[in-house]
């Protein structure tokens, strides 16, 4: 809606949002039509570390393409690595053990955990409340440690592989894990009493930045957005894969669809990933960590696949079209970022300034997954 068609005599206005805005988590540019702080218009700009990874996938192999996937959504990778080889080895038609699936999920909600974490404490920031993100990270580096030592690497994580995954857990990580998870249910109470029940972050979070069930559907808002919009919509339930149907979890969803409801589902996800790395440790099997005999060179038969996972900012998806050959035809990657942040230019009309960045915060973006 072009509100200055409308109304030719309001005086407004251009401010440029970024493109390195501290707010943005990236090199994200809002063009913001302004009649004095409210917004009458805001248009997100992207394309500023556009990357070309879909490009990069239909000239690689399969295998070759696996450390991108690191990089899309770098704060939530292993989600990434999941969709990717799950798509592949539907195409392919590869089986994967049980004992892989179980860690795959355990690592994949681990990580999820620590996405929420760097969230939180950045979010928190980016209102004026520079405190919380130092005990987020305190949490978030014993975790990150436990990660490291499985796969490697404490970012851009390339773990999984096509029928299981790159090396088997040990009895330390195992050990570390449970001490985690006992130690952060010990720090959610303490998160719940000096974040969510500060009455200066409620109070700007509060009745601020809504989003309806309509607009979600309107430009296909998932993940935490959605569910704080009254959706009730999560992959790993509604589209089951891996061995999530295996555990016992709940679906934190928030009708209001303020700003403080995605940030209640957020933290409800904590406990609830912490949930599932429970029961996956006591269910874990023995067993291989890898299918045999999985091809060195794949060439899945010519069809059209797609597959889809619940990472921390939503659904994304893979669709993989192949032609028989040892590099995919096309790959097209859905990024949940994209659809959350391009409700935000309807939603943030008549938002004062500082009310926009706390509904940018509440959308959790990563640009780099947005400019793929």
């Amino acid at each position: 809606m072009n509100v200055l068609a409308q109304d030719p005599a309001l005086e407004t206005f251009v401010l440029n949002m970024g493109p390195q805005h501290p707010a943005t988590h990236g090199v994200l540019r809002v063009k913001l039509v302004l009649d004095g702080e409210y917004i009458v218009e805001a248009e997100p700009v992207l394309g500023y570390i556009h990357r070309m990874h879909e490009k990069m996938g239909e000239n690689r192999t399969f295998a070759q393409f696996m450390p991108n996937t690191g990089r899309l959504d770098y704060l939530s990778a292993l989600s990434y690595n999941h969709g990717y080889v799950c798509a592949v080895e539907r195409a392919a038609g590869i089986g994967v053990p049980e004992r892989a699936e179980y860690i795959r999920c355990i690592t994949v909600e681990l990580n999820r955990i620590s996405s929420h974490l760097l969230w939180l404490g950045a979010y928190v920031l980016d209102l004026g409340g520079f405190t919380p993100l130092l005990y987020a990270f305190d949490d978030r580096e014993i975790l990150l440690d436990l990660l490291e030592g499985v796969t490697g690497a404490r970012l851009t994580y390339c773990y999984f592989r096509f029928g299981g995954v790159y090396n088997d857990i040990d009895d330390d990580f195992v050990t570390g894990l449970k001490g985690f998870v006992k130690r952060m249910r010990t720090r959610l109470p303490m998160y719940h009493n000096l974040v969510t029940k500060n009455i200066i972050l409620r109070k700007r979070l509060e009745d601020i930045g809504f989003i309806t069930p309509e607009l979600c559907r309107k430009y296909g808002a998932t993940g935490p957005v959605a569910r704080g919009s009254g959706i009730d919509y999560d992959v790993r339930r509604h589209e089951p894969y891996s061995v999530y149907p295996e555990f016992k979890f709940d679906i934190p969803v928030y009708p209001k669809g303020d700003s403080m409801a995605r940030y209640l589902v957020r933290m409800d996800e904590i406990e609830q990933s912490l949930r599932i790395i429970e029961q996956g440790l006591d269910k874990l099997p023995s067993g291989p960590v890898m299918a045999e005999k999985v091809p060195k060179i794949l060439k899945p038969p010519k069809g059209d696949y797609y597959h889809a996972v619940e990472a921390a900012r939503g659904a994304f998806g893979v669709r993989l079209v192949s032609d028989g050959t040892n590099t995919p035809y096309r790959l097209k990657l859905r990024s949940p970022s994209f659809s959350n942040l391009s409700l935000f230019a309807e939603a943030a009309q008549g938002l004062l300034i500082a009310d926009a960045i706390a509904l940018m915060g509440s959308l959790d973006l990563v640009i780099p997954e947005i400019d793929r």
